[in-house]
C-alpha cells in the first residue's frame, strides 16, 4: 500500500453551475460522496458502494455529513478531492476530505457511515476483510 494521499479528481462542468457561474451549493456533497465512492473502489479491487451492497451484503449509510465552504467550485480547474478514513470504529467509519481547485481549499468535510447487514438493514460490526484495509489508512482530520 502507497503513503500517497488518495485524490479523486472530478470535471466540475457548466451543467454543475448556477447564475452566479459557481457550482450549485446541492453538488458539492454530490462530489463528495463521488470521491468516497472512489475511494472505496480504488481500496476494494474495483469494490464500490453498489457492489459492497450487492455482491458483499455490506451497507454502508451515512448518518452524518458536514462541510465547511471556504471558495467557489468553478469550472475552471479540476476538483481534487483527497479523501482519507479519519476513525474506524466498531460499527462505523468516518471520512475526512480536503477539496481544492489549483491549489485553493473549496471544501472540507467529514462524513460518518455505519455497517449493516444490507439485506436486513441491521447494524454489523465493521466486517474483518474491511478493517484490515481500512485501519492501515487512517489518519487525523
Amino acid at each position: 500500500m502507497t503513503d500517497a494521499p488518495f485524490v479523486h479528481e472530478v470535471n466540475v462542468t457548466w451543467g454543475d453551475c448556477d447564475p452566479a457561474r459557481i457550482a450549485y451549493t446541492a453538488r458539492l456533497p454530490y462530489f463528495a460522496l463521488d470521491a468516497i465512492n472512489a475511494w472505496w473502489e480504488h481500496h476494494f479491487d474495483g469494490d464500490g458502494w453498489f457492489q459492497l451492497e450487492i455482491d458483499r451484503n455490506i451497507g454502508t449509510p451515512f448518518v452524518s455529513l458536514a462541510m465547511e465552504f471556504r471558495s467557489p467550485v468553478t469550472p475552471r480547474h479540476k476538483l481534487l478531492c483527497e479523501t482519507y478514513p479519519t476513525r474506524l470504529g466498531d460499527k462505523s467509519i468516518s471520512f475526512g476530505m480536503k477539496a481544492t481547485q489549483n491549489g485553493v481549499l473549496c471544501f472540507e468535510g467529514a462524513f460518518t457511515c455505519v455497517f449493516t447487514i444490507a439485506d436486513q438493514f441491521k447494524s454489523q460490526s465493521a466486517p474483518a476483510e474491511l478493517r484490515s484495509v481500512i485501519e492501515p489508512l487512517i489518519r487525523e482530520k
